[in-house]
């Protein structure tokens, strides 16, 4: 069974740091782009960053450099290294790749800024 484990959220003061990380087990040949979503309550989830396998990547417009997306593609880890946390990036944050046309999800890790 093909699964996505997140971790690494918590609780952390606005403009501290935080470093998430996503592991992909299972039948997993062929894991295409991988990525982070986040969902703050009362909102829709939105696109945070993402990664190609080859390490091309793509950023949320709002993030202006704060945020950015590694992987170890020898481990089927994808990393989210947040800098500078404000208030308004507390959401669950969720982990998401893809294999060919399938999409499948981590459970989500909490991330919560105080200000």
């Amino acid at each position: 069974q093909r699964q996505l484990v997140e971790s690494g959220g918590g609780l952390v003061q606005a403009g501290g740091s935080l470093r998430l990380s996503c592991e992909a087990s299972g039948p997993i040949d062929g894991l295409d782009v991988m990525g982070w979503y986040r969902q703050a309550p009362g909102k829709p989830r939105e696109l945070v960053a993402t990664i190609t396998t080859r390490g091309y990547t793509y950023y949320a417009d709002f993030l202006k450099g704060r945020f950015t997306i590694s992987r170890d593609n020898a481990k089927n880890t994808v990393y989210l290294q947040m800098n500078s946390l404000k208030p308004e990036d507390t959401a669950v944050y969720y982990c998401s790749a893809r294999l060919y046309t399938d999409v499948f999800w981590g459970q989500g890790t909490q991330v919560t800024v105080s200000s």
